[in-house]
């Protein structure tokens, strides 16, 4: 016998307010993902169906077209391996920024084993954890009493070492669990470490101009390199052989054997201090970057300098080799400057991909993901970012020749400097604690630098954005004008006589309250 079941509209109605009220927490819950499962998923059911050869491999592959509806079919950049595509191989989309509740900036940063996540280590020597999918925090402890410096995780993956201002250097566990700490460098900041091929021996630099070999099992210093005239910047060990390279501030870049402890060669091609040194992994490249704001390239099988790259406006902070295309690498600026070069046969000594602004300051660090996917960077602003492929038919970030832009679109991304004076009002136009300016940074993709000494605003970037400028500060210094004139703004701001120094307080019409003029 049927059932007959009656409802009114008052319990439907309240029915569907708490279906709401369940829907809407997971709804907040949704958040930005790179999720590379789908594509590892196409790239291994291409395998089944394509020859073992490279090259027929390539030639048979099918390629995506640019609309958006082929983003479902894009692959891993492996299945790309043999010729760097640039659409998928430079990274210069963002896909998300991370930023912890109480930040400090980001000194250094590591993907953990199998790239699930990332592991950044901050000025005031907390480590934090960060989901490498969806980019959600996972965990901040304390691991050093100072300032991080480096981390690096062994080759079999099994340990991470990290460094400190303090000559401190710790063993940890997979899981981010304590071993050991040991002392050295006389209490002088070590700024790198890197493993030996076999994981037996690692190495140090750090300030005291000197370069350490340790014994791992050991936990004891084995030699000291002494050499350099000065500290001691970077350090990589050689992916192959037993060959350390180093690179110090007195601009020179030397390659040593750990078992003697003697000087094997010394490169002399920078003039100013060294500040990065990198292998690629086929073990014949070697990069050097520099606050001569050059990238050198040398081919460590002839001793002689491939190439020398010229991109950035301030110094070197940073480089990293993609895990998959040897002559693919990324490079940060003191200036927050992201770029990727392409060398080698097919490559060129231009920029092949630009992001002029990534960051508002100095990029200290950056590693890519071991899926080549994603590229993770830790910065000075105190924000790390994750960037991403570009979606498919996009060209941002890619410069004319290598996926998009005409010439005019080239003379309109060119960058040009110009200034706008302040006058009495520098210290408005900077801000408490240099907020106003490092916001309207942001939101112009410009960079801004007050001359205190000239009271001019100097500004960098492209014509369109330097005009979006002057019209902002323009319009803030007209309404501070009116308000001072009209008699509501005495308390504007009291400056001192011209000689000395702007010191401007007080508040607003807005109530913001604008400090010393200095940040």
């Amino acid at each position: 016998m049927p059932l007959n079941f009656k409802t009114d509209n008052n319990d439907r109605s309240s029915n569907n307010n708490n279906d709401d009220d369940q829907q809407q927490p997971s709804e907040n819950l949704k958040r930005k993902c790179v999720d590379y499962h789908n594509p590892a998923l196409i790239d291994l059911s291409n395998r089944l169906y394509f020859k073992a050869c490279r090259t027929s491999h390539v030639r048979d592959q099918f390629y995506t077209q640019p609309h958006s509806s082929y983003i479902r079919l894009m692959n891993l950049p492996i299945s790309s391996v043999s010729d760097p595509i640039p659409s998928t191989t430079y990274l210069t989309y963002m896909a998300h920024v991370t930023r912890a509740k109480n930040s400090y900036p980001v000194m250094a940063l590591s993907w953990t084993p199998g790239g699930r996540r990332l592991l950044t280590g901050n000025q005031e020597g907390e480590f934090t954890l960060w989901d490498g999918v969806n980019f959600s925090f996972e965990l901040i402890m304390s691991a050093h009493d100072t300032s991080f410096r480096c981390m690096c995780w062994s080759h079999n993956q099994n340990y991470l070492l990290t460094s400190d201002a303090a000559g401190n250097i710790k063993y940890w566990s997979p899981s981010i669990a304590p071993v050991q700490s040991l002392d050295s460098h006389n209490g002088q900041p070590i700024h790198a470490l890197s493993f030996s091929p076999g994981d037996a021996k690692f190495v140090s630099c750090g300030d005291d101009a000197t370069v350490r070999v340790w014994d791992w099992a050991g936990r004891r210093e084995e030699r000291v390199l002494e050499g350099h005239g000065w500290d001691v910047k970077t350090v990589a060990w050689h992916p192959r052989s037993s060959v350390i390279c180093s690179g110090s501030k007195d601009n020179l870049v030397k390659l040593w054997d750990p078992r003697t402890g003697s000087t094997l060669s010394t490169l002399y091609g920078h003039k100013n201090t060294v500040t990065k040194v990198a292998w690629n992994d086929n073990g014949n490249w070697l990069l050097t970057g520099s606050r001569d704001q050059l990238i050198k390239v040398y081919d460590i099988r002839a001793m002689r300098e491939l190439c020398s790259l010229k991109g950035h406006h301030k110094e070197i902070t940073s480089l990293a080799w993609h895990p998959l295309h040897e002559s693919v690498f990324a490079s940060g600026g003191m200036d927050g400057t992201l770029i990727y070069w392409n060398i080698g046969p097919k490559g060129s000594e231009e920029p092949a991909a630009r992001v002029p602004f990534a960051h508002d300051m100095a990029i200290w660090s950056m590693q890519w993901h071991p899926a080549g996917h994603l590229l993770a960077t830790g910065s000075n602003d105190r924000q790390t970012k994750f960037w991403a492929r570009n979606r498919v038919g996009s060209a941002e970030g890619l410069v004319a020749g290598d996926g998009g832009g005409d010439e005019d679109d080239e003379d309109a991304a060119e960058i040009l400097n110009d200034e706008i004076e302040l006058g009495n009002h520098v210290g408005i136009v900077i801000g408490k604690r240099g907020a106003t300016i490092i916001a309207m940074q942001r939101s112009t993709g410009t960079k801004m630098h007050v001359d205190q000494a000239r009271r001019v605003l100097l500004i960098e970037g492209t014509a369109k954005q330097i005009d979006v400028v002057k019209k902002r500060v323009g319009a803030l210094l007209d309404r501070v004008s009116s308000d001072f004139a009209s008699g509501d703004g005495g308390n504007v701001f009291s400056s001192t006589s011209n000689t000395g120094s702007n010191s401007v307080r007080g508040s607003s019409s807005d109530g913001a309250y604008y400090g010393p003029a200095s940040y």
